[in-house]
């Protein structure tokens, strides 16, 4: 079996990042969406609901699953046996982020290839602090996330507008979604 490792923090999940999923997922076996647990951004969902949302948004994808990691990412590539890593790209910008990415993980473990799709035209704009930043401010995300996504993002915007610390957990701009 040939196992793909796509990892991530999806914070949250959108049609950009499904459309990588079942991009790959018609290309493995499997595919393992790896949510990592301990991102250095400040995150506007808990892993958890992170999980939850990837579940939801992947569930057409039979052989498509969720699982979350801490530490280096080649090393839980090994540990679920994934011979490949995939990431997408948007712009030029990504590019040169995942080429020193790519490369480093390369001298790390290079049994693990790594492998970008370019994003479909009509997401290349769309990242996840693009996604809150609407969402936080009241447009319409209908065509830009899964609908459980677009609920789960109205409800934790309208928990964060009442509680004390105000919605600042969602950075309006991020190195890479």
């Amino acid at each position: 079996m040939i196992r793909a490792l796509y990892p991530g923090t999806f914070d949250p999940i959108h049609h950009g990042h499904v459309d990588i999923a079942t991009r790959t997922a018609a290309l493995f076996d499997e595919l393992v969406i790896g949510v990592y647990d301990m991102s250095p951004k400040s995150l506007l969902f808990d892993t958890a609901q992170r999980v939850h949302l990837a579940e939801q948004a992947l569930a057409h994808l039979p052989n498509v699953r969720v699982a979350t990691y801490r530490g280096l990412t080649v090393m839980f590539a090994r540990e679920i046996g994934a011979s490949a890593l995939v990431r997408g790209l948007r712009a030029i910008s990504d590019f040169e982020f995942e080429f020193q990415m790519a490369l480093t993980n390369k001298k790390l473990a290079p049994e693990i290839e790594f492998i970008s799709l370019m994003t479909s035209l009509e997401y290349a704009y769309l990242s996840s602090s693009i996604l809150k930043e609407i969402a936080r401010l009241g447009g319409d995300i209908a065509n830009l996330a899964p609908l459980p996504v677009q609920t789960a993002l109205r409800v934790r915007f309208a928990e964060l507008a009442h509680s004390e610390t105000g919605p600042t957990l969602a950075p309006l701009v991020s190195a890479r979604d």
